[in-house]
């Protein structure tokens, strides 16, 4: 990786925190000394802090950062928006280091390079890290402090969310859940909440966001945030964070304080909020998750065998709908795990052969939904077949895959033939098999490779070209 910018000087020092290393160190001795460390059984994951100045929220921000007393943590993730500039997605820092009065904290260059790497919306950069403001962000550098006290040496994957859009979240949330399986890793979401309401109209606002983290809901989060019931600066952060570690064996999460600045200027006319909270995983001895393809473990859930009859029904009944031209918006179903986002896809065979095949291949509605519309996708649209017609409706396979998020491949020996789908691009070119393809035709690795590169319209060796990008995906078939 190239480092554009060798060492993130502090910007906020002095202003939001102390210059001096040892007044700083003082200071947030003292925040630690005034909280609790809450009793919880598991691990922290993930923190949820504010960024304004120590005075307002230095409290607030020990009392999540002191749940992590006696843990140690290989990287540490921290996700902040950007106050000060405008851009689009998220900005992996690409410098080797951000400093602090207490000192230096490494970036952790390789977890960086594969977080950016994943997906378009997340690339390495140093937009809103460093330039393009007189201040410079304060957002991500005001959380270092708290963590070199609380861990001592870590290394940091630096994350600016440049604009907080829905997609950008959900993008970052998967990526961060792909890169991060496996590792002893902690992530933090830098938020203040609302902004200059009198306190109680604050209360009643942070109200509305609290209960949203505390129910461990990304998408209520983002509905409170776009109505306006509800502020937070670094929304996007927390959405983000609660979408990565829900599929990082995340179980619950812990407020450990509220406040406003109110509480410290007494000026109750306009007040910011400030919350803290830990996201804990409860299985203590699998709190560094395999790197496996297991859909269930990947995503949090395992769809049942009533699960998957509702989605062939749901399929079959959406078809039939097309071919009368009626709409068709399928209802909530109670399970929970057919309310999640989640990509899929669905082929239809007629006789033995392909009729169709349709899919979503990122997570960007509710899994119920997606097959509905890739049910009628796959059986009318399909570029490759006219569109079916009411004869050929009455003996048809319905098959779904539910697929896991995608994992860039760096080594084909990654590949494993019957567990793992495929995913190639290069330039303006991508192409897609699923897993079970491989074993449907009796494919070597090589062959998988080479025949995902004809589906895109590449040459089949192009896979060895240092400009594709390779991702593999497990999916449950049925």
């Amino acid at each position: 990786m190239k480092n554009n910018i060798d060492i993130r000087y502090p910007a906020a020092a002095g202003s939001f925190y102390p210059e001096n290393p040892v007044e700083l160190s003082k200071l947030l001795a003292q925040f630690y000394a005034e909280v609790k460390k809450r009793s919880f059984a598991g691990r922290p994951i993930a923190i949820v802090a504010p960024h304004a100045g120590y005075i307002y929220s230095g409290r607030t921000a020990a009392s999540a950062y002191k749940q992590l007393e006696g843990e140690s943590f290989d990287s540490v993730v921290i996700i902040s928006p950007s106050h000060t500039v405008f851009f689009s997605g998220a900005s992996v820092y690409n410098g080797s280091a951000y400093q602090t009065p207490i000192g230096v904290v490494e970036i952790d260059e390789k977890l960086s390079e594969t977080i950016g790497t994943i997906n378009p919306a997340v690339y390495l950069s140093n937009k809103g890290h460093t330039g393009g403001s007189i201040r410079g962000e304060h957002a991500l550098e005001v959380q270092l402090p708290f963590l070199q006290q609380v861990l001592g040496k870590f290394k940091l994957v630096a994350i600016v969310m440049g604009d907080q859009e829905e997609t950008t979240c959900y993008a970052l949330g998967e990526v961060l859940a792909s890169a991060l399986n496996g590792k002893n890793a902690l992530i933090v979401a830098s938020t203040d909440l609302s902004h200059y309401h009198s306190d109680k109209e604050a209360r009643q606002l942070d109200g509305n966001i609290r209960r949203a983290v505390e129910e461990y809901n990304p998408d209520k989060l983002l509905t409170v945030l776009s109505s306006g019931r509800g502020e937070a600066c670094g929304g996007g952060p927390t959405a983000a964070t609660l979408i990565a570690t829900k599929k990082l064996g995340g179980d619950k999460i812990l407020v450990t304080g509220y406040t406003t600045s109110g509480e410290v200027s007494k000026d109750l006319s306009e007040v910011v909020g400030y919350l803290g909270a830990v996201i804990i995983s409860e299985k203590q001895e699998n709190s560094h998750p395999e790197a496996s393809g297991s859909l269930s473990r990947r995503n949090g859930g395992e769809l049942t065998e009533d699960d998957k009859q509702y989605l062939l029904d749901l399929a079959a009944e959406a078809i039939s709908a097309g071919l009368e031209k009626k709409p068709f918006a399928p209802p909530a179903p109670e399970s929970k795990i057919l309310k999640e986002k989640r990509g899929a896809f669905v082929t239809i065979k007629s006789g033995g052969e392909l009729r169709g095949c349709i899919g979503l291949i990122r997570a960007y509605k509710p899994l119920y939904e997606v097959v509905a519309e890739m049910a009628q996708a796959a059986a009318f649209e399909d570029p490759r077949f006219i569109p079916l017609t009411a004869r050929e409706a009455k003996n048809l396979e319905i098959e779904i895959s539910v697929l896991s998020p995608l994992m860039r491949v760096e080594n084909i020996d990654e590949i494993e033939v019957g567990r793992d789908g495929l995913m190639i691009k290069l330039d303006l070119h991508s192409g897609l098999l699923l897993p079970q393809v491989a074993g449907e035709h009796g494919w070597d690795r090589i062959t998988f490779l080479e025949q995902t590169c004809l589906k895109a319209g590449l040459p089949k060796n192009i896979y060895k070209d240092k400009a594709a990008e390779i991702y593999r995906f497990t999916a449950d078939v049925f």
